[in-house]
């Protein structure tokens, strides 16, 4: 009898580590909210994405996410404004995440690609739970011949295709903006102006062009309008 608990007992003791690994590398859905430093106010519309399963999801308006993750997974949190943020799983339970704004003047770095992926994977997420059309379904769904009538109604008025119109509508602003800070960057201005500290920060914030302004502008263009933005910041100190 004894051996035989003995042998129970070594056999328990090689499968329980093993067992352990295995649940800990299995994938769990990890719930988490984010705030803004400092205060009580939740950001909506962050993108945190796992750098393992290169999984994305966008915080919804109360500042809440979901993602699927295992334990030692990376997460990147990124939104326009704040400073990016980097979290390493280390349980399961839910996340309580607070970003620093970031001062927003700062030379842009351009990740177009890494970014543009994270936002691509989102939309994607909102296809997989059923929204196909981002909330703007065609007309033709109405047809009696080959449409879909109750498809059409659940995108106008479902929850999943209300978020992917909110989305869709944050990642053109996003995808604008990044096109305007191509041309109207901190190190750019610095070099062509000589400003610097709060008189660069406040040119910044004065002189920005909105995106129609600057859709159509190549490099020339951008320089033309720091140089006459620059002459009437000049001017207006004066």
């Amino acid at each position: 009898m004894k051996s035989l608990c003995r042998i129970f007992l070594c056999i328990l003791a090689f499968i329980l580590p093993s067992a352990t690994r295995s649940f800990a590398q299995q994938e769990f859905k990890l719930k988490g909210v984010l705030f803004e430093n400092g205060s009580k106010i939740r950001i909506a519309l962050a993108v945190i994405s796992n750098s393992r399963n290169h999984y994305a999801v966008g915080s919804s308006d109360l500042g809440l996410f979901e993602i699927r993750a295992q334990l030692g997974d990376t997460l990147f949190i990124t939104k326009r404004g704040f400073n990016d943020l980097t979290v390493v799983v280390s349980s399961s339970k839910d996340l309580v995440l607070k970003l620093n704004r970031g001062n927003m003047l700062n030379e842009v770095l351009i990740k177009g690609q890494a970014k543009e992926k994270d936002l691509r994977d989102i939309e994607q997420d909102f296809k997989n739970k059923g929204s196909f059309y981002a909330g703007k379904p065609p007309i033709g769904l109405l047809s009696p011949f080959g449409g879909s009538p109750l498809t059409f109604l659940y995108e106008l008025f479902g929850k999943t295709p209300r978020d992917a119109r909110r989305f869709r509508k944050y990642h053109q602003t996003e995808n604008e903006q990044t096109h305007v800070d191509q041309f109207f960057n901190k190190s750019i201005i610095a070099k062509n102006t000589g400003l610097e500290g709060k008189a660069l920060e406040d040119f910044m914030i004065a002189y920005r062009p909105d995106y129609e302004k600057a859709k159509n502008w190549n490099t020339y263009d951008g320089l033309k309008w720091i140089a006459e933005s620059y002459k009437k910041y000049k001017d207006s100190l004066n």
